[in-house]
């Protein structure tokens, strides 16, 4: 304790006491001021966190429009290699087996036309956008995938068969049929990865993306990839 004097009057001021109470403010405020940091740091994390959720989705919604993008695409090339080979069958004489082509550069080359060649496939259109390889696999007028794209358009159109049109009626004897035509069930999950089979050898009808995933879009009820079947046989 110290003694100061003031206005004539003499004061004991006792430092120990003065200490203490300067003590117990600034440990307030240090604590205060951690509580203070403690909740910035929780806000800080939850705010890190929602933007880290929200990057998530985003991310996924790109990459979902990414893939409808090129299931557009895909779509979009094989009817025109589907109007390709219609337009070879029919300069062919659309007799049957025999008038269809054989491999994709036949329809590149395109048909005579006087002392020309009219062209009926673009060459991007010859190629498939939704595989690595790029390669559409053909289908043979008497693959058993026609017989899944049967099952799935009877599924589609409520229960009737779809029958070969104008010119193809005459293929309806070489395609194959179903044996169960209530025999609707899925072909379940994608097995992901493409499809490295070898192609139909001789004439094809159509042809599949060797993508093996589930798509994003449907095509005629279809969720696969490579059960989507672009062919001039029912159009």
């Amino acid at each position: 304790m110290t003694r100061s004097t003031f206005s004539g009057k003499t004061l004991f001021v006792d430092h120990s006491r003065l200490s203490a109470s300067r003590h117990l403010r600034s440990v307030s405020r240090s604590a205060r001021s951690d509580r203070q940091d403690g909740y910035a740091l929780v806000s800080l994390l939850v705010v890190m966190s929602l933007m880290a959720l929200f990057a998530v989705a985003a991310a996924s919604n790109v990459r979902q429009q990414a893939q409808r993008e090129r299931e557009k695409e895909a779509i979009f090339r094989g009817e025109q290699v589907a109007d390709a080979i219609r337009a070879y069958y029919r300069y062919r004489g659309a007799g049957g087996v025999n008038s269809l082509p054989t491999n994709m550069d036949q329809l590149l080359e395109g048909i005579p036309r006087g002392t020309k060649k009219l062209q009926i496939l673009r060459v991007e259109a010859a190629r498939d956008p939704l595989s690595s390889s790029g390669e559409w696999k053909l289908i043979g007028p008497t693959s058993q995938d026609l017989a899944g794209l049967v099952r799935s358009l009877t599924v589609y159109s409520g229960g009737a068969p779809p029958t070969p049109r104008n010119e193809f009626r005459q293929l309806a004897s070489v395609i194959p049929q179903m044996t169960n035509v209530l025999d609707t069930d899925s072909s379940g999950t994608a097995p992901g990865g493409e499809d490295n089979s070898a192609s139909s050898s001789g004439p094809f009808l159509g042809v599949a993306s060797r993508s093996q995933r589930n798509s994003v879009m449907t095509f005629y009820g279809i969720d696969r990839h490579d059960e989507w079947i672009f062919t001039p046989l029912f159009r």
